[in-house]
């Protein structure tokens, strides 16, 4: 989800179709109009963006956490928490390609050109966020130093 808030997904994608609509003559017959309106939604929402940063009343977001369903295991709620606080660590042109790709399902080319990127980018940076997300999970799975202080205190009833 680009926004993590299903509220604000409503309304993004609102703002998408009311502008697709408003420029449909821009619009190209025969070009792949899905990859046109995330090309637009992918605008709409940086706009959104940045309007939030200049006005501290203007809220776009919202903690993505909120609304992942998650089992009531423990376990797979930190590897969920694992996971999101990897993803935030991405750089911005990374998490873009990963939500298309991986997310959205978009192949390299709907996805390079709704980035406006070659294929070849849309590739190294897919790579790149696979490899930083694995090797970020990898560092969460080791025992930390703090975790065996707090397993000994436990145990000398501390």
């Amino acid at each position: 989800m680009l926004v993590g808030d299903p509220a604000h997904a409503d309304d993004l994608v609102q703002d998408c179709l009311v502008r697709a609509i408003s420029n449909l003559d821009r619009w190209q017959l025969g070009t792949n109009m899905r990859a046109w309106l995330f090309t637009i939604m992918r605008n709409v929402l940086f706009n959104n963006l940045r309007r939030a940063r200049r006005s501290p009343f203007l809220d776009c977001g919202g903690d993505a956490m909120d609304t992942v369903p998650v089992a009531a295991d423990q376990e797979q709620r930190m590897r969920v928490l694992d996971v999101d606080k990897a993803f935030t660590r991405l750089p911005s042109a990374h998490k873009e390609v990963f939500l298309l790709i991986a997310v959205e399902g978009l192949d390299y080319e709907e996805a390079a050109q709704i980035l406006g990127v070659p294929v070849g980018t849309v590739k190294s940076r897919l790579s790149r966020a696979r490899n930083d997300l694995r090797t970020s999970l990898d560092k969460s799975d080791k025992p930390q130093p703090q975790d065996a202080d707090f397993a000994e205190r436990i145990r000398r009833g501390a």
